[in-house]
């Protein structure tokens, strides 16, 4: 297999995985910055407090992007799938 073809599928994968991961870290980073400046204005030091809100945000996002996420998973697979005999052929 020509390097160029495997740098392409490599550079495809890494992209739909930040593509994919991107929407749920953002979203439990933005609840945690939101939740860390919450305790620091009200002096609440308690740990634990920013598990729910971050897994409920994580829920969220899962159920309104879901679809689209797996749709462009689905996508990646086919062309994935499609390209394999071109892929042993070289």
């Amino acid at each position: 297999m020509p390097d160029d073809v495997l740098i392409e599928l490599l550079r495809k994968m890494l992209w739909v995985s930040v593509l994919l991961s991107a929407p749920v870290l953002l979203a439990t980073m933005v609840i945690g910055l939101i939740i860390g400046i919450l305790q620091a204005v009200t002096s609440i030091q308690e740990q634990t407090l920013s598990f729910v809100p971050k897994l409920a945000a994580i829920g969220l996002v899962l159920v309104l992007l879901g679809s689209w996420m797996t749709r462009v998973l689905v996508d990646y697979s086919a062309e994935l799938f499609t390209g394999l005999p071109q892929i042993g052929a070289l």
